[in-house]
């Protein structure tokens, strides 16, 4: 290997260019079959790069570079070789040094653009097709990123430029090369779609950026494109007719975006945002000048140019123009006519055979466009779309197909419903049941067991939309087409409170075999059906039986709770089949709590098939059940729910109450019944025996039904890996992602700034500075990181300022990591160049680094500076002419470059990026987060405490008011990246309970609460009252490497929290402090004791005697209990003693119930 890298190496050191283009194809393959060619690499940048050579020679060299890594020693020889090409006669090799612009390093491309510029601008002017081509290329690849953009924001001459390049890539989709005039429909449609997507906005090339600011530069380069396209539309669309057909693809992205950008008014808020000069106060006055029907007449005129392609032979094609006239049928005007043609289109693909990897995006752009189709059509589509959804691979894009078809199902059930009551002629086939009449669903859904989860998806995506159904519609800000299907929703709802009880009615009717389901544990699906079922009998109040007309029942109402009333009879005789474990009492609870128990028939006492027999029957199999595992039921939460179910049955009929009591006796006396079961028993029992002799009293035993479903999927912490419950977990996790960014999705960024306008409020401040030398350094570097989630990215940037009075030629930046972090490319370090640092001029550098996973982290930032670099006399041999330069000359210059010297090098400080940095807040409800409390299976608890000014009472009752300085050491906490959940203020000891929510990058979840009180503290300076609050926190997670990662440093995890708010005490100082606080407690209450004696009384002889025989027997137990007898230790004791901890713990949980007494008083007086 050695011998063939030599032979490569003389070959590129020939003048022989066959000699160099075979030395380099075969380095190339080297390259390929992974071999480190780095050697080879830097004589290619030497010989060829920066030396005269052949337009192959020179694109051979720049793939060689492209395929391996350089050091920045050799960056600067392949851009002095790039600046020496530019200018270079044959437009081949200026071609082939453009073309290696888009992968020069983004810290050395800004400096090496605004050096070249003029040289760039020369080639559009270029008579070479090739070199317009490789320019157009190039700069559409690099204009568009933000270390150029920021880049203007400071060079306004540079701006100027980009901005002329941006109108030139323009103008060259008119080029009369169709290869030119096909990239730069590329170019210009790579700027609106990074535009669009704002994903750009903050990742430049290889580094995150911090660019909100550079977002008025884009704008204008956006809308300068929009209005060059819809002044120029018609030459462009018949420039593009006769590209070739495969070339056809890429020209319909930009006319279609610019288009419908004019006609919806978005480039309106683009110009304002993009604060354009005066010098386009005209075309800006043209543009408004446009009436809406000459906008329509564009958006008709591409839709006409388009549709003949519907019928093309490429699929891809098909695809591209198919989603485009989507994107144009939402407009102001727009016709379902265009959306149908384009989904019949896209639907067509399906059966492909070369396009069989792209059917999760047929789907995708279905079922996301389906509110763009009239009702007739969504009808005939929908049993289609449950058979491609079916089918669908990946779980994401099939959790998002069905979020959208059971959206779309419930608003046509819903939209048709409110036509009927209006008048109108109903349409066949559009209500829930004839929509999911399909005989393939229907067997899926009524068999016990099944290999396929694609059932509990669609049950748990029907329950789950029916739910948001229920809730407000957010506003809808665009004016399109939407507003047919899901504007009906408003429509229906606004009606009445009840309409969406409708097609949830209609759900729980159809999904109802789910409660006979054998899912292998699994009971999400589950648990949602029967959520929505318990808040369907409470709304309609099944308790009281069906309502009549003369009670002011509408005759709606009357048939829905007849069909409810229905359903409850089918779920008892269910209840004799159910075959999951913990499914049997959740459905005797959801069942028996709202079943109407006044209608049965006494004469039926004694038949088995009774309901109120039927679910006794299934009550005495739960309490009774001996042979069920921890893993498949949890019979500790099925037995307190099943005899709570039996207390409120029992006090509801007197026949549920002789029935149940003869249940409640056996279980009591039977062995399966511990102590507490034993006691609620004999509890229930009483209750019973209270209600039967005393009717008017039934409260005492049940209370009014609320609508609570107290279950949930989540299990024991032992089973928290168990795969049913990871299962259940990953279903939920995706079904309500898919629901939430179908029904309320988080606008993006660029949403947000088109909605708010100009608003300088949601423009981002850049993160505050962290200085890593030494006061006395020579060269002053401060940092600040940004982190992208998405990507798992995160940049270091630097700012050098020297500090000296002289000019330092030469400063190396070197950055070397710790923990979860990677350099994309692979290498252990990463190292920047700089170049004649002035004093006191600030240079900017970065470093881009990847997170693999939760841990912490450190950049290690050396600097190196050499003193005397630049010292030693270069040599110079005439003019740089490559015609009369002698080769042997070019590489005696080379090799004489002066040597710079021993470097002097500087240490810094660790850059540590905070492990909240690797956190995401995560939005859940208060109910499911105490659900899946106890379930995690880490947990980590410990102390800490801050001070704050003022007494914890007066803190308190500020509190109120909202100017409390009680939670001043965790006011941090609002900015860091949790959710919080809830929290709750004591008010009698003046603490507090807060509980926050978040996920790391990688999906693991953290939940964390804090628990505070408040102490007066006892240095108190000069009359400065202050109060410290004593924190307990605890932390679980998801995983157990999250809890070590914290647990590992303590108050580095705090000061990441608290920002340094918060000091950690390690438990043996709490347990101390607890220890000296009981100890003075005591001394104080007994000095209370003594300074009131009690009274004494004269007593007969007798009576003394006997007290003093009642105290030596007094004295003699009290030194059996500490522990000695007859002069003998006592062996250890099984009664415990309470810890100082212990007994302060129920010290604040007396307190806890005498606030609650009190404030129930005081409910009680204001009720009075």
């Amino acid at each position: 290997m050695d011998i063939l890298f030599a032979q490569i190496q003389a070959d590129l050191r020939s003048n022989d260019a066959l000699r160099q283009s075979g030395a380099l194809l075969q380095a190339l393959q080297q390259s390929a079959a992974g071999r480190d060619i780095s050697v080879i690499a830097k004589s290619a940048c030497e010989e060829i790069v920066a030396s005269p050579a052949s337009a192959v020679c020179k694109k051979l060299a720049f793939d060689l570079i492209r395929s391996t890594r350089l050091t920045t020693d050799l960056w600067e020889i392949v851009c002095t070789g790039i600046r020496a090409d530019l200018d270079f006669p044959d437009p081949a090799v200026t071609a082939a040094a453009v073309s290696i612009l888009a992968a020069i390093p983004s810290y050395r491309l800004g400096k090496l653009i605004a050096d070249c510029n003029k040289e760039i601008s020369n080639c559009f002017d270029s008579y070479s097709d090739n070199l317009r081509y490789s320019i157009t290329e190039t700069l559409g690849c690099i204009l568009a990123r933000d270390d150029l953009v920021t880049l203007c924001e400071n060079n306004v001459n540079l701006l100027d430029r980009i901005s002329n390049w941006w109108r030139r890539i323009g103008q060259n989709m008119l080029d009369r090369s169709d290869a030119v005039s096909k990239i730069a429909f590329e170019s210009v449609g790579r700027l609106f779609q990074e535009f669009n997507s704002k994903r750009m906005s903050r990742l430049a090339g290889d580094k995150l950026v911090d660019s909100e600011n550079s977002l008025a530069i884009r704008s204008n380069w956006v809308s300068l494109m929009i209005d060059y396209i819809w002044r120029r539309r018609n030459a462009l669309m018949a420039r593009s007719l006769v590209l070739l057909i495969e070339n056809f693809g890429v020209t319909v992205f930009p006319l279609v975006f610019a288009v419908k950008a004019v006609a919806s008014g978005t480039v309106e808020v683009i110009r304002k945002l993009s604060k354009s000069s005066g010098n386009r106060i005209s075309s800006n006055a043209n543009m408004l000048d446009l009436g809406n029907a000459e906008k329509l007449v564009g958006v008709s005129d591409v839709v006409t140019h388009l549709v003949p392609f519907l019928s093309s032979l490429d699929p891809a094609l098909i695809f591209e123009v198919g989603i485009n006239m989507l994107y144009l049928a939402d407009v102001p005007g727009g016709k379902p006519e265009w959306a149908s043609q384009s989904i019949i289109a896209i639907l067509t693909l399906w059966d492909r055979q070369e396009f069989s990897s792209a059917r999760e995006s047929i789907v995708r752009v279905v079922v996301t466009n389906l509110h763009l189709l009239d009702l007739h059509m969504q009808v005939s589509l929908f049993k289609r779309l449950l058979h491609m959804v079916r089918n669908l691979r990946a779980e994401s894009d099939r959790m998002h197909a069905l979020a959208c078809i059971c959206r779309t199902a419930l608003c046509v059930d819903l939209f048709v419903k409110e036509s009927v009551r209006r008048g109108q002629k109903p349409l066949a086939g559009t209500d829930i049941a004839s929509l999911f009449e399909d005989v393939s669903i229907k067997n899926d859904l009524k068999s016990v067991t099944s290999k396929s989860l694609f059932r509990e998806e669609l049950v748990a995506s029907l329950v789950e939309s029916c739910f948001q159904l229920s809730l407000p519609l957010p506003e809808q800000n665009n004016s399109g087409t939407e507003g047919r299907v899901i504007g009906a929703l408003a429509y229906g709802t606004g009606y009445g409170a009840l309409n969406w009880t409708e097609p949830a009615l209609d759900v729980v009717e159809i999904c109802r075999p789910c409660v006979k389901w054998d899912c292998e544990g699994r009971t999400y699906a589950i648990d949602c059906y029967l959520k929505l079922l318990v808040r369907l009998c409470h709304i309609y109040d099944t308790r009281g039986g069906v309502k009549r007309v003369k009670d002011g029942a509408s005759q709606d109402q009357i048939l829905n709770e007849t069909r409810l009333q229905n359903l409850q009879q089918e779920l008892v005789k269910d209840l004799r089949e159910v075959n999951t474990p913990r499914i049997c009492a959740r459905l005797i609870w959801a069942v028996a709590e709202h079943i109407n128990l006044d209608g049965l028939d006494p004469l039926l006492a004694d038949d088995p098939e009774d309901r109120l027999n039927i679910i006794v029957t299934t009550i005495n199999k739960v309490l009774f059940n001996g042979d069920s595992s921890a893993t498949t039921s949890n019979m500790l939460q099925d037995v307190q729910a099943v005899l709570l179910c039996a207390q409120r049955l029992g006090s509801r009929h007197p026949r549920a109450g002789q029935l149940l009591t003869k249940e409640l006796e056996d279980f009591r006396n039977n062995s399966l019944a511990d102590s507490v079961n034993k006691h609620q028993c004999h509890l229930i029992l009483q209750r019973i025996k209270y209600v039967k002799s005393h009717p008017e009293s039934i409260w005492a035993g049940v209370s009014e039904s609320r609508g609570d479903y107290p279950f949930s999927h989540h299990k024991f912490t032992v089973q928290f890996y168990e795969a049913s419950a990871a299962h259940d977990r990953k279903l939920e996790g995706l079904v309500h992602k898919a629901i939430q960014e179908l029904w309320r999705p988080n606008p993006s960024d660029l949403t947000l700034i088109l909605t708010k306008s100009i608003d300088s409020t949601y423009i981002k401040v850049p993160p505050s500075g962290y200085t890593l030398t030494g006061s006395s350094d020579p060269c002053y570097i401060e940092a600040y990181h940004l982190t992208d989630s998405i990507d798992g990215r995160s940049t270091l940037h630097l700012k050098v300022l020297n500090l000296t009075e002289l000019v330092l030629n030469r400063v190396d930046i070197r950055v070397g990591l710790s923990g979860a972090l990677y350099f994309m490319d692979g290498s252990p370090l990463a190292v920047r160049q700089l170049r004649n640092l002035v004093s006191q001029d600030p240079v900017l550098c970065s470093v881009t680094v990847g997170v693999a996973h939760f841990e912490r982290c450190a950049l290690w930032v050396q600097v190196l500076y050499y003193p005397f670099d630049g010292s030693g006399a270069a040599v110079e041999y005439g003019d740089r002419d490559y015609a009369e330069d002698d080769t042997q000359i070019m590489r005696q210059k080379r090799s004489l470059r002066p040597e710079p010297g021993e470097p002097v090098v500087l240490k810094c400080h660790p850059y540590k990026i905070p492990l909240t940095d690797l956190l995401l807040p995560h939005k859940i409800s208060p109910v499911e987060y105490f659900r899946l409390w106890p379930s995690l299976p880490a947990i980590l608890e410990y102390s800490g405490a801050y001070t704050y000014e003022g007494s914890g009472f007066k803190a308190t009752a500020a509190q109120q008011y909202g100017a409390s300085p009680f939670l001043s050491g965790l006011k941090s906490l609002s900015s860091k990246p949790f959710h919080r959940v809830c929290s709750h203020v004591l008010r009698t000891v003046a603490g507090f309970q807060l509980c926050f929510a978040a996920k790391t990058w990688f999906g693991g979840f953290l939940g964390m609460m804090i628990f505070g009180a408040s102490e007066v503290s006892t240095n108190v300076d000069l009359g400065d009252e202050t109060t410290t609050m004593m924190c307990k926190f605890v932390v679980r997670a998801s995983d157990s490497l999250i809890i070590k990662e914290i647990g590992s440093d303590l108050q580095g995890w705090l000061d990441d929290i608290t920002d340094g708010g918060v000091e950690y005490m390690p438990e043996d100082e709490v347990n101390l402090a607890a220890a000296e606080r009981l100890r003075i407690s005591m001394e104080r209450i007994a000095l209370l004791k003594a300074a009131q004696p009690p009274p004494k009384h004269s007593k007969p002889d007798e009576e003394e005697e006997e007290e003093e025989k009642e105290t030596d027997e007094i004295k003699n137990k009290e030194k059996k209990d500490n522990g000695v007898e007859d002069g003998k230790p006592k062996g250890p004791s099984t009664l415990s003693k309470l810890t100082a901890e212990e007994a302060e713990q129920r010290a604040l949980q007396a307190a806890v119930l005498q606030e609650w007494h009190m404030l129930c008083k005081e409910r009680g007086t204001k009720v009075h």
